[in-house]
């Protein structure tokens, strides 16, 4: 499954918002960034539903890499999302 890091610059009236559903498929790890695996699938339910959250002003990025091996991140100060699959 993908690896996707979600990051997002919203105005203050959506951001609750775009956490919320952000929180249902990934995993909260700083402010407005939001990370972990998902499915083809689940990946385009995340930019539908983003694009009908979004407005004009608004920005997000996606950043989708083959696997969570793919790539190494390194984390300085404390971590504060947990990352691992949900079960």
């Amino acid at each position: 499954m993908p690896y996707v890091i979600v990051i997002y610059d919203v105005s203050k009236e959506r951001v609750g918002k775009i956490k919320t559903f952000l929180n249902r498929y990934l995993y909260w790890v700083q402010n407005s960034a939001f990370e972990g695996e998902l499915s083809e699938s689940q990946l385009a339910e995340v930019r539908c539903g983003l694009h009908e959250l979004l407005r004009d002003e608004d920005s997000v990025y996606i950043y989708k890499f083959p696997s969570m091996k793919s790539f190494r991140k390194e984390v300085l100060g404390q971590e504060r999302g947990r990352t691992e699959q949900i079960v």
